[in-house]
């Protein structure tokens, strides 16, 4: 049995979590900074920094006392090296370089999307793979076809704004409270989400990659006019904004399926998994059950808990790095891509 303790930092979560063999959850602390950035209507990259350098020593602490384990009992650091905030990457990388060095533990790099990406294996006696994996968060929208935990290949990728942000930017349209996602899914429960015939965009009819731009400037010229950026947000009913909402999550909603879909055929893979922060998304989840459902597919979504960025995902690919031998020395770097 190894047990690891995973720091994430690529964002807004400062994060820490005791993981033993890859899959048994022993801790996840993740200290959230929402109300940080709330009055700025997203993530101000400084502010972050600031506060993980103010919270980490304290979650990672939390962590191991949660677990009942002893720095002693630790086997591995795994922490998050990018892609993200190269600002708030940086103080989670120093910390458990400082670990490492001060404890003498071995220390693994995860890449923070392909943590994701692995996440649905969380909590499961049997990975799920072979497998195409939908990672879809504020910052990537990402298609992989997971062979294993050390074979991992990207089939297609966002061209621009990612579904996170599309949800956080019609969110703001709408006038919603940051974070958008969450409060998008909310309000479209409401709406009608034929309401209206918002564009999805699959760029070719073989293409794995997305394209989300298009539909947030379409919603934005539908509620304020065409060409227009502000002042027509007063002309709609509560019902008609429930109804934009529940349009353009069912247009991301289609496109990320019929994506996801097309690399199941194009790998011959029987099972779909899910990942990321938008994979919180009631609507995704229900769509891409029923879907897959209807192609015979086995579909794992990761827990609800570990959609949103968390450490536990990645002492969960930690660990298997680890096993494997992929050690980093002391001279790790952050790295924003």
């Amino acid at each position: 049995m190894a047990t690891i303790l995973g720091i994430e930092t690529s964002c807004d979560e400062t994060a820490a979590a005791v993981v033993d063999d890859g899959h048994r959850v022993r801790s996840n602390v993740v200290a959230s900074q929402i109300e940080l950035h709330r009055k700025y209507g997203g993530v101000v990259p400084e502010i972050a920094s600031r506060a993980h350098i103010e919270r980490l020593d304290g979650v990672v602490r939390e962590a191991l006392d949660q677990a009942t384990c002893r720095p002693d009992q630790i086997d591995c650091i795994a922490v998050t090296h990018r892609p993200g905030l190269v600002g708030s990457l940086l103080i989670g990388v120093t910390a458990a370089k400082t670990l490492s060095w001060v404890w003498g533990k071995p220390l693994v790099a995860v890449d923070h999307v392909l943590a994701h990406a692995c996440s649905p294996a969380i909590g499961l006696d049997q990975p799920p793979w072979p497998a195409v994996a939908l990672i879809v968060s504020g910052g990537h929208t990402s298609l992989y076809h997971v062979r294993s935990f050390g074979s991992i290949e990207r089939l297609g990728a966002t061209t621009d704004d990612a579904g996170g942000e599309a949800f956080d930017k019609v969110a703001a349209v709408l006038n919603l409270p940051y974070p958008g996602g969450p409060q998008i899914d909310r309000l479209a429960r409401r709406g009608d989400p034929r309401a209206v015939d918002f564009p999805r965009t699959l760029l070719g009819p073989t293409s794995l990659d997305f394209s989300f731009s298009g539909i947030k400037t379409a919603v934005l010229y539908h509620v304020h006019g065409q060409g227009k950026t502000s002042g027509g947000l007063e002309r709609w009913s509560e019902q008609d904004l429930a109804d934009i909402a529940a349009s353009f999550q069912a247009a991301v909603v289609d496109v990320l399926v019929i994506k996801t879909l097309r690399a199941v055929r194009r790998t011959g893979v029987r099972t779909v998994t899910l990942g990321g922060g938008v994979a919180a998304n009631s609507a995704l989840r229900q769509t891409m059950s029923a879907r897959c459902r209807d192609e015979d597919l086995v579909f794992f979504a990761a827990d609800m808990e570990y959609c949103m960025d968390n450490a536990a995902m990645v002492a969960a690919l930690g660990y298997h790095l680890y096993e494997r031998g992929e050690i980093a020395s002391l001279d790790l770097e952050a790295s924003a891509s």
